[in-house]
């Protein structure tokens, strides 16, 4: 198989790395070793957020943005017998979890004292009623078994523990599938960028957000912060291109290129500013998409009016199987998104009208 036309050791690394929503600490650590050696400035704020500054020849400043936080769950309660037996984790959701596919999934629990392995089990089919085959499965119903007696789970586990799914990043044909794509695909992304860009005319601030599957938080709160003069979010968004979709519900598809988008239900981009997305794309010859969401948003939204009215825009990574532990890529759309994102902030001079 040939090799990648990107660093896939530090996708691995960043796809792997545990971070749910408000505990993005690991991944932090990785976002600012990476700056390092790419940025100017790099800084942080009492969410979390980073914001890595190459400076430009003029104050006009675009801020790039990727989410670092990946779904994930909080531990709500310890239950068991005192009197002897095992205990079982229950959950509280950190992110849009659909509960059917959490049934025989390995995770790690996130402790003070380390990192716990355990199982969400999944009872043999034939040993179920008609009634309990039929029941709708909810995230309440969820439990971790770590193999512990009741006892010693409640001296290793606490409420407030974190959990995460524990999956490996791997290529396959090509893709890559991986958990935690959403976003740290598009993360790497925006690294990528970071590494490559030197001289820029304008002010870049390349943002890693948190707290993003909670609601956009981190990009309102930096929004205001930074207070940009243009904002482009990297996400991943849907793609529905496999069996048991109409072509009109695949919204993006693998192997099409790096996805511009029009809207999704958090906003509505600048119609310059995705058209602008466009004119480099097809004058650098980079393979695009347009993606029109109908459900689910992004920082996109989190920029366009935290500070006032800005120009905002997207791109994002065609990814399938969203919000499970085998999330899946093309190794194409990774490479046509960096190259876009690069392409156009090496155009931007800060002298592109983007009023209505």
């Amino acid at each position: 198989m040939e090799s990648l036309p990107f660093d896939s050791e530090l996708l691995t690394e960043l796809t792997e790395t545990s971070g749910v929503p408000g505990y993005e600490d690991r991944i932090r650590e990785l976002v600012i070793r990476e700056f390092e050696d790419s940025v100017d400035a790099i800084r942080t704020d009492a969410m979390g957020n980073i914001v890595g500054t190459l400076e430009g020849e003029s104050e006009y400043a675009t801020a790039v943005a990727a989410h670092m936080d990946e779904i994930g769950f909080m531990v709500r309660h310890i239950k068991g017998d005192e009197d002897g037996g095992f205990g079982f984790v229950e959950l509280d959701p950190l992110g849009g979890w659909d509960p059917r596919i959490l049934k025989a999934q390995r995770v790690t629990i996130h402790t003070d004292d380390g990192d716990l392995p355990g199982v969400i089990g999944s009872p043999p089919p034939h040993t179920l009623s008609d009634e309990e085959r039929e029941k709708s499965p909810r995230i309440e119903d969820v439990v971790v078994d770590v193999g512990l007696p009741y006892e010693d789970l409640e001296e290793r586990v606490s409420p407030g523990d974190l959990v995460t799914m524990d999956q490996t990043t791997e290529r396959v044909g090509e893709t890559i599938t991986g958990k935690a794509l959403d976003d740290r695909v598009c993360l790497f992304a925006m690294l990528e960028a970071a590494r490559r860009l030197e001289t820029p005319d304008v002010t870049i601030h390349f943002c890693a957000t948190v707290q993003e599957e909670v609601g956009l938080r981190g990009a309102r709160a930096l929004g205001v912060d930074i207070d940009p003069d243009l904002a482009i979010a990297l996400d991943v968004t849907v793609a529905n291109d496999v069996p048991g979709f109409d072509d009109g519900e695949h919204v993006t598809e693998l192997g099409d290129g790096a996805a511009i988008k029009l809207k999704d239900s958090s906003v509505i981009t600048n119609p310059k500013v995705h058209k602008r997305l466009q004119g480099v794309a097809e004058a650098e010859g980079i393979d695009h998409q347009l993606e029109i969401l109908p459900a689910g948003g992004t920082d996109t939204g989190g920029f366009q009016f935290s500070a006032g009215a800005k120009p905002v825009g997207a791109i994002s990574i065609p990814t399938r199987y969203l919000h499970t532990p085998t999330e899946t890529a093309h190794v194409d759309d990774i490479s046509a998104t960096v190259d876009l994102l690069c392409a156009f902030l090496e155009s931007e001079d800060g002298e592109h009208e983007y009023t209505l």
